[in-house]
């Protein structure tokens, strides 16, 4: 198409137009105090009741999103083109004022991909969020503290170099409390280059030739990667505080990104997101390797559990792939609950032999099996002309809460707090992970709190999908049914966020986003921090729902709240309590819609905002996670964690609902004991709640998957709801174990 003179003077035609995008204009003041105050009215009497119950200072709940992207992220970027159904762009404006009006939080922050964000544009997001808390009314209690981040955005090739998404998120907001540019991970081993931006720019150069209609924004799309493509490189080796502003900097791993922002000198926090979320992360990937020593895993104070991109709590005994006595990846055979992707791939190409229990045939099936693991998150690439149907629900977890795509158990929450290293330790302790839990969206259309309310998924939720029939087509090429499995080396794409990664099946299990829930003494900047950094944080799958978990020191008394870490002899005594959320109310409130004018609150929040009524959802669970980290290297994970270790039914109060309990075996065990509380909410229906919606059998195998599309397959009206318990996660309370001093008499002959 684009070898004649006339295509070739084109082509040097639209390479010099678009533009990349800017911020945005915020358009909403600051809240009314009256709504501000009210958010703290509304937590009022539990938050009295446990003060005055365990003589503690009441504090106030901060609800939040750590983690939103705006058009400055390259993937947000093309899924706002008319291609991929997109409204257009969204600025960092556009999450300002969603934050404000649309979700009524109390924080957020910008994390935009470092390795898409231009000197321009870092310059334009310092700004941008200056302006935001700009608008933020009294310093000493603003409705709305924005904080300024990236995302480091870390892919490997292979389950060894792979360290996965982690978010930085800074504390001030001037000039000169913030780095001179974000640092990016290296993507130079990833994929072998499939996500190479000088390959894709040649793609996209015919993206205005297919839509004409719509040139201008595929236009931008181009002056995007001509803008990115430009700065050089930093060097390395050299000081960040000494490298020119301008450059290109990148950290090859999570310790060299810690080192970098400890030479700045500013506060900062590095979290992990989308741990388990399969979509890119290699098949037999486990966090094993993220507690050496020179990855820095005391820097990462917390750990995003839940987003919208789905669940990352919860371990399983099963894997996508293990490795063999030469280290070689080899596809693990399915069990009675788990079915790998590769172990499908055999399966596929099997049904297409002439003679299934042919030598020829079986050794297709091996090649099928290989070439899946092989090509990592792009494997369903390996079997020609397949369906998202012919997959079934392989590398679901079938019985976890709204699971990450593709799920990867060794990379989740639990099993990472059951890990321990003894490389170095000699008679020190060993090292452990030591984070608090949070929510958040990974929302890539600047709506921070996307959780509010379900409705709206191909608007509220990463749902997006190619527009029309011709569109599916030229993302999604499949190539004609053959009895051959396909090596990495034929594998060919053009569009490798949709193709190679395999967005077409993971649009089933694109959730509304989770929140921060951060326990403040005060409504302020200073007071958020201090909650963030001493990991008094919850997080929520959406639901603003309340939640206090203590360990108590003595009838009446709380001297450790969640994220503590607490040395005791004795039997550890701890109190749970929980309020669900407020039933949400149609619509958006009076003040937002004085805020907005009519067409731009449409536009952000279509049609509906956080309303709370008067009436609480019912909590009717509350669950005890105990997890003991490993003792020897090889003292097997599957045995530690205890889901649930401990379970109360709630009785139907409306207030809420309380536990207290103890651990009568933990002095016994002579061990570090970790302990988190988990709150399950009445179920109510969630966006893409039931994921596949698989047709299941007498044994519970999936025989028929349905899928929700993110494209015209499924109506873009249909939310795809099913019923879930929405739910909110403690930061663990970490209990190390301490023999009680001999007393002297004992001691003595």
């Amino acid at each position: 198409m684009l070898r004649t003179p006339l295509a070739i003077a084109l082509m040097v035609w639209i390479a010099a137009c678009g533009s990349p995008p800017g911020p945005g204009e915020i358009e909403g003041a600051a809240v009314p105090d009256a709504v501000v105050r009210a958010r703290a009215e509304r937590q009022a009497a539990p938050a009295a009741q446990r003060a005055a119950e365990l003589d503690v200072h009441a504090g106030q709940i901060l609800f939040g999103d750590l983690h939103v992207h705006t058009s400055w992220s390259y993937d947000a970027f093309m899924n706002s083109l008319p291609m991929m159904q997109g409204e257009g762009l969204h600025p960092a404006a556009d999450a300002c004022d969603f934050a404000r009006y649309c979700a009524d939080l109390d924080f957020w922050s910008i994390n935009d991909h470092a390795g898409t964000i231009s000197p321009r544009a870092w310059a334009e997001t310092r700004e941008s969020i200056r302006q935001c808390n700009a608008r933020a009314g009294d310093p000493d209690s603003p409705d709305l503290i924005s904080l300024v981040g990236w995302e480091w955005t870390q892919v490997g090739r292979t389950s060894e170099d792979h360290y996965g998404h982690k978010n930085v998120v800074l504390r001030g907001t001037a000039d000169d409390e913030l780095p001179a540019r974000p640092i990016a991970a290296s993507s130079a081993r990833a994929f072998e280059g499939v996500m190479d931006y000088r390959g894709m720019f040649v793609e996209q150069l015919k993206m205005p030739l297919f839509d004409l209609a719509n040139v201008g924004p595929y236009l931008d799309a181009i002056a995007v990667m001509r803008e990115l493509g430009a700065p050089e490189r930093c060097p390395d080796g050299v000081d960040t505080r000494e490298l020119p502003a301008d450059c290109r900097e990148v950290a090859m791993h999570p310790g060299e990104l810690a080192d970098k922002l400890e030479q700045w000198g500013f506060d900062h926090l590095i979290i992990p997101h989308g741990t388990a979320w399969g979509w890119y992360t290699p098949p037999g990937s486990s966090y094993d390797h993220q507690l050496e020593a020179r990855n820095r895993p005391e820097s990462q104070g917390l750990f995003e559990i839940y987003s919208g991109h789905g669940n990352s709590e919860e371990y399983r005994p099963w894997r996508s792939a293990v490795h063999g006595p030469s280290g070689e990846l080899v596809c693990p055979e399915p069990t009675a609950d788990y079915t790998p992707c590769c172990w499908r791939a055999g399966e596929l190409i099997r049904e297409r032999c002439e003679d299934p229990g042919s030598a020829e045939c079986e050794d297709r099936v091996r090649r099928a099996r290989e070439y899946h693991m092989d090509l990592g998150p792009g494997g369903h690439l390996a079997v020609s002309g397949e369906s998202v149907e012919d997959w079934l629900d392989c590398g679901q977890c079938r019985d976890c809460f709204l699971p990450a795509f593709h799920y990867r158990p060794a990379q989740t929450a639990q099993y990472a707090l059951a890990l321990s290293s003894f490389d170095d330790a000699g008679d020190a302790a060993p090292r452990r992970f030591r984070f608090g839990f949070i929510g958040s969206s990974d929302n890539h259309t600047a709506r921070p709190g996307t959780g509010y309310k379900e409705y709206e998924r191909i608007k509220m939720t990463e749902a997006k999908g190619p527009r029309d029939q011709k569109w599916i087509e030229r993302m999604y090429v499949r190539g004609e049914p053959s009895p051959e499995p396909v090596p990495r080396s034929a594998v060919s794409v053009a569009f490798p966020e949709t193709t190679f990664f395999d967005k077409e099946r993971g649009g089933s299990f694109f959730m509304t986003g989770g929140l921060v829930a951060a326990h403040a003494r005060a409504r302020d900047r200073d007071a958020l921090w201090e909650a963030l950094e001493q990991r008094e944080v919850y997080a929520t799958s959406g639901p603003r729902i309340l939640l206090w978990f203590d360990l108590l020191d003595g009838p009446g008394r709380a001297a450790h709240p969640m994220g503590s870490e607490v040395t005791l002899a004795g039997t550890p005594r701890f109190r749970v309590r929980a309020a669900g959320a407020f039933v949400q109310k149609p619509g958006c409130p009076e003040h937002a819609q004085a805020a907005l004018e009519p067409g731009r609150l449409e536009y952000l929040c279509r049609g509906e905002c956080y309303h709370p009524g008067d009436r609480r959802q019912r909590i009717e669970r509350i669950e005890i996670v105990r997890i003991r980290p490993q003792l020897r290297p090889d003292e097997p994970v599957a045995g530690l964690i205890e889901d649930p270790w401990l379970a109360h039914d709630c009785p139907p109060d409306p207030d809420g609902c309380t536990l207290e309990f103890e651990d009568p075996g933990f002095a016994a065990g002579g061990r570090e004991v970790i302990y988190y509380a988990r709150v399950l909410q009445e179920p109510t229906p969630a966006v893409n709640g039931g994921g596949l919606r698989c047709v299941r059998d007498a044994d519970g195998s999936c025989v028929e998957a349905r899928p929700c599309y993110s494209d015209p397959r499924t109506p873009p009206d249909d939310d795809c709801l099913a019923d879930v318990a929405e739910r909110a996660w403690a930061s663990p309370i970490f209990v190390r174990w301490q023999a009680p001093a001999l007393a002297a008499h004992d001691a003595a002959p």
